[in-house]
């Protein structure tokens, strides 16, 4: 069976991607390129990754960066602010979830542990992953810090997801923590997110 993992340059997605390859599942990377909201550094870790993990797991998986700055940017011009992370991600769910049909994949995998960052109180992440169109996998949810981070540097991730790199500079100052689907298809009549989805994908590079 194949999924779709969303990855990105951090400690935690990474971790999540070895666990399902390790575990003999099939699965594609895809990560969303912020730029200009994050660096090229960020891109390079997520390649060092893929790099690291397909040598570690023996499996030489699709990988892809798909641009991501762009829908940010609509994202802040267009709707509340608050809302900025929660509509990211349901974005990303929706890239993911076109990656999925194309892969004929059956499942999401995130890195996704609760309560680590703004976006994963159990609120959002229920907004966020109600914009997929194909089950969601946690591999991480019940795993504290220093678990996940002793699984990466199983791996050999850890070294490369902890190299300096810009932190999102799009994130509100204070996001929604509580966001509820209703408030979020309000938000969502703002932008033509269809049309957003389709641009990303056909614009994605494979590495």
């Amino acid at each position: 069976m194949r999924g779709v993992a969303l990855v990105s340059g951090g400690i935690d997605s990474p971790v999540a991607l070895y666990l399902m390859l390790n575990r003999g599942w099939d699965i594609v990377a895809i990560h969303m390129d912020n730029q200009p909201f994050t660096d090229e550094q960020t891109v390079k870790k997520y390649v060092d990754i893929v790099d690291t993990l397909r040598k570690k797991t023996g499996k030489n998986f699709d990988a892809y960066i798909v641009p991501h700055g762009r829908n940010q940017g609509e994202i802040a011009k267009n709707c509340t602010r608050r809302y900025q992370c929660v509509l990211c991600r349901r974005t990303m769910f929706r890239i993911a979830s076109e990656f999925a049909k194309k892969y004929e994949a059956k499942f999401i995998v995130t890195g996704e542990s609760l309560g680590q960052v703004a976006s994963q109180t159990l609120e959002n992440i229920f907004a966020e992953h109600s914009a997929a169109r194909v089950h969601v996998l946690r591999p991480l949810i019940g795993m504290d810090k220093l678990e996940i981070e002793r699984i990466a540097k199983l791996c050999g991730t850890f070294s490369i997801s902890t190299r300096p790199g810009m932190c999102c500079t799009i994130v509100p100052e204070k996001p929604a923590t509580c966001a509820s689907v209703e408030q979020i298809q309000i938000e969502e009549k703002k932008i033509d997110f269809d049309e957003m989805v389709r641009v990303s994908v056909c614009s994605a590079e494979k590495i």
